[in-house]
């Protein structure tokens, strides 16, 4: 299965790389991505994939916990309008920011290192480089930089100069949400249920605020009672960083193994009934075919490396600026205009 999945990965990236010998890319990744390519940037600024990943390399020695950060910022990103750099805006004008959003307000963060990306990138090679795609590169980087799988990432992407608050209330799944509901989030995105258990992997590195698992130690179902899929002992573990009240924004890691170390422990977890968040622990407990994926991750990390690879490709490809579309920002947290 890993081997397989390997060649279909290099098929893919050979996909991009000719632009022209495939013609089933917008199935396979869930939209046109015709104008993205990995050396998009190889002439007109050949030093960007070296600029970003050295400002992340920076960030991540600094606070390993910023490389979750900012592979949540382009996963929070792609769900809203696609993965246009929408989320990157502050509210000015006509625009209201979708960091105000209930998924994002006092959790998303990372957005100073997208700023000294950018800056970096505009003094080398000024309007070339997107923030969309130096928010994708990012995430990229922060997976190779905490151990784990690296792709060509395809670029060419173009800054959105609008936000969608209520696209991202709508479309980011929630912590507390059934797996019916997460999975039909990721199919309006067009991605599937391996897409979503490989991505769900990213848990494996990072921290959640109390407020997102409190539910699950108290309350699970509205009747005073706990989740009975959480293990008790770990459950008891939590409840001492995350009171009935009070706390909200205290960290427990999502991986309680290796939260700073992208591996497949999160997987295993999961088996053990030791997934934080109730969008971790379902992906296990309530549908079967997200339950094989689960087993096959745990067993194998190569598998899981390769297809979250594949699926972070599909994913970084839904429905993105091209061509005279949106621009280039200057600064990311605001349209040029």
């Amino acid at each position: 299965m890993a081997k397989i999945r390997s060649f279909l990965v290099l098929i893919s990236l050979a996909c991009f790389l000719t632009l022209s010998i495939c013609d089933d890319d917008e199935n396979h990744y869930g939209g046109n991505t015709g104008n993205l390519f990995p050396s998009f940037y190889s002439r007109s600024c050949p030093k960007a994939e070296e600029i970003v990943r050295s400002v992340v390399a920076q960030a991540v020695a600094r606070e390993t916990r910023m490389a979750a950060s900012l592979m949540r910022l382009h996963f929070h990103d792609c769900f809203v309008q696609g993965c246009d750099g929408s989320l990157l805006l502050d509210s000015s004008g006509s625009i209201v920011t979708e960091k105000s959003s209930n998924p994002n307000s006092r959790s998303a963060r990372g957005f100073e290192v997208v700023d000294q990306i950018k800056a970096a990138l505009e003094n080398e090679c000024p309007g070339i480089v997107s923030c969309a795609d130096a928010l994708t590169l990012a995430a990229r980087d922060s997976s190779v930089l905490t151990g784990g799988p690296s792709w060509m990432v395809p670029l060419g992407r173009r800054d959105s100069t609008s936000a969608s608050l209520s696209g991202s209330n709508n479309n980011i799944p929630a912590p507390n949400n059934t797996f019916n509901t997460i999975l039909s989030r990721f199919n309006r995105q067009g991605l599937d249920v391996t897409d979503m258990v490989a991505l769900s992997g990213s848990h494996t590195i990072g921290f959640s605020r109390c407020t997102s698992f409190r539910q699950r130690l108290y309350n699970q179902s509205g009747n005073g009672a706990p989740d009975t899929t959480l293990e008790q002992s770990y459950a008891a573990n939590l409840r001492q960083r995350c009171p009935r009240s009070g706390g909200d924004q205290n960290l427990s890691e999502l991986d309680i193994n290796s939260a700073g170390r992208f591996d497949n422990s999160y997987f295993k977890n999961l088996i053990e009934n030791m997934g934080l968040l109730n969008s971790d622990e379902v992906l296990f407990s309530s549908n079967e075919e997200s339950r094989e994926l689960v087993k096959e991750y745990a067993e194998d990390q190569e598998e899981f490396f390769e297809q979250f690879a594949e699926s972070m490709i599909k994913m970084g490809n839904i429905s993105p600026l091209t061509g005279s579309s949106g621009e280039i920002r200057k600064n990311c947290r605001k349209i040029n205009s």
